[in-house]
């Protein structure tokens, strides 16, 4: 098992990845420029925590399968645990969780995780991969919350950095409702200007903003016309933006599943967006980071 912490990297990007949680802890441009949240601890310690086997809270910490109930913290468990170390290279690093007494005490599924970091040229790309090796069905959901600069490294001010989504993103969008952490069943009028998002710190007071009507699968953070990121996300339908008010730094995070909605009292089949993968199957989610422009 792998404990410490792998450095992968062309001549344009680099990125180190701790295998605890399987989580991105720096990205570099090749003037060494950190593009990643600085995890300052007045904020969030966190840098791109994975979100597996559910995304966001559910009711009360727990979750009902088979007229039982388990224990699940926010986001899941596979952030606090460590991941085997399966394949690495000078650009590329894979990562492993299996299933075992300690998982199965409070999500009794057999799965496989893998994760996959590859740097090519300018741009990162990341690999989730789930795996029912067990003989039932596997529910899960998974995520990426990954924390970036801001301001970005390249001479913009904070203010003047732009969501610049890939398609128009009229539909209304949802937001944390009156129970801590879970999505309120109400929506909300677009921030969104065409494709165009502003972000200010005021806007996540109540927690996250969430898409679950969005168009999208790729999106540019950073000063318009500038240096910035494009990051492209071509397989979660999901996205949620958020922030600690005032912090240096904006979570892209696209989701295949959300938090519980205010009130809900269903299984675990019937949370929100959760997949059903059948015994033998995968499903594999991918997530580019690109330094673009300038």
């Amino acid at each position: 098992m792998a404990d410490e912490f792998i450095t992968i990297g062309s001549g344009d990007l680099s990125a180190v990845v701790n295998p605890l949680g399987a989580e991105l802890w720096s990205l570099k441009d090749r003037q060494g420029r950190e593009l990643m949240t600085d995890a300052d601890p007045r904020w969030w310690t966190g840098h791109a925590p994975l979100l597996f086997p559910f995304v966001g809270r559910s009711r009360g910490d727990a979750y009902r399968f088979e007229g039982r109930d388990y224990a699940m913290p926010q986001h899941g468990f596979a952030r606090r645990r460590a991941f085997a170390l399966v394949e690495r290279s000078g650009e590329a690093v894979t990562f492993r969780l299996e299933a075992d007494a300690e998982t199965r005490a409070v999500y009794p599924f057999d799965f496989r995780l893998d994760m996959r970091f590859a740097v090519e040229g300018a741009a990162l790309r990341m690999k989730a991969t789930v795996a029912n090796i067990g003989e039932g069905n596997l529910p899960f959901s998974f995520g990426y919350h990954p924390a970036f600069a801001w301001p970005l490294p390249y001479g913009g001010a904070a203010e003047d950095h732009r969501v610049l989504f890939e398609k128009a993103e009229p539909a209304p969008i949802r937001k944390v409702g009156d129970e801590p952490g879970l999505i309120a069943r109400e929506s909300i009028a677009s921030p969104v200007d065409g494709q165009v998002l502003v972000p200010t710190h005021a806007m996540f007071e109540g927690d996250a903003l969430v898409w679950d009507r969005l168009e999208s699968r790729s999106l540019f953070w950073g000063v318009p016309g500038g240096k910035g990121l494009r990051i492209d996300f071509p397989d979660t339908p999901w996205l949620g933006l958020w922030q600690k008010p005032g912090a240096h730094y904006l979570c892209v995070e696209p989701w295949a599943g959300m938090a519980d909605p205010v009130g809900f009292t269903g299984d675990v089949w019937e949370k929100q967006g959760i997949m059903r993968l059948a015994p033998g199957k995968e499903r594999a989610f991918r997530m580019d980071v690109t330094v673009v422009g300038g």
